[in-house]
């Protein structure tokens, strides 16, 4: 199953969401791949930790050769690099891919993530997508590539008034590109119980019936350990309360 975790505002938990997620799910057995499309490359380093700057073959070249002809292409799979996890591996992502967005959109290359991430079908259980904070070449190429896309929504009253943007922009890739593009959930992050702010603003999109996940993220120091060290939470502290709320979160993807 290909996921892709999207929001237009920088700062919401893309990557961290997409890289725990992805985490539990190699944890649980599953053949996992994280697909890093944003050239800040945040997963990249969380998975990869220092061996990010040895990285080769990235998604950068991956695109890259989609623009000129070549007689014997890389196959998809050499873009594919293990990560210290079993079960988990990564496409990651190069600061290049910002310079190639004008020369992939100019030249239509918006179908090549889908063809690419098709001839690893077979390879994979679960797919996850991090996208860059825009509706981009790239974000749009992987809303055209997956079925389901997540939300993050980190409560505060900006995000609320982006949602209904995105949530129109989804369904217009839905209408143009993909038509089994569907919105799989909103996932609340940054949560903070006892704040007054937060619980309003949730229950208030329940009420206006958009699809917000049962399993709400806290708000944890932990998560900055997480990333300094470059080791998910389920394989950080997986007795944690914020891992504990990851796993209950992909319990809740594999039920949808």
């Amino acid at each position: 199953m290909r996921r892709v975790v999207f929001n237009q505002k920088g700062g919401v938990g893309k990557s961290t969401i997409t890289c725990n997620l992805a985490a539990i799910s190699a944890h649980k057995g599953l053949r996992t791949l994280v697909v890093d499309l944003d050239p800040q490359g945040n997963s990249t380093h969380y998975l990869l930790g220092d061996a990010t700057e040895d990285s080769e073959d990235t998604l950068a070249g991956l695109f890259e050769q989609t623009l000129s002809f070549k007689f014997s292409p890389k196959k998809t799979a050499e873009f594919v690099h293990a990560t210290p996890f079993a079960n988990l591996s990564i496409m990651p992502s190069h600061p290049t891919l910002e310079e190639l967005q004008g020369k992939l959109e100019s030249r239509y290359k918006i179908f090549k993530l889908r063809d690419a991430l098709d001839e690893l079908a077979g390879d994979y259980d679960a797919v996850f997508i991090d996208t860059p904070p825009a509706l981009n070449f790239y974000t749009r190429s992987a809303l055209i590539a997956t079925r389901l896309c997540l939300i993050p929504f980190d409560c505060d009253d900006f995000s609320r008034r982006a949602l209904y943007s995105l949530m129109e922009n989804v369904q217009e890739i839905r209408a143009d590109h993909n038509r089994d593009l569907e919105v799989e959930g909103i996932v609340v992050n940054q949560f903070q119980p006892r704040a007054s702010l937060p619980q309003k603003l949730v229950q208030e999109l329940i009420a206006e019936g958009l699809p917000i996940f049962k399993t709400y993220l806290s708000s944890s120091i932990k998560i900055r350990e997480s990333h300094e060290q470059a080791r998910p939470m389920i394989h950080l502290d997986p007795k944690h309360k914020l891992a504990q709320e990851f796993m209950a979160l992909h319990e809740e993807l594999r039920q949808s």
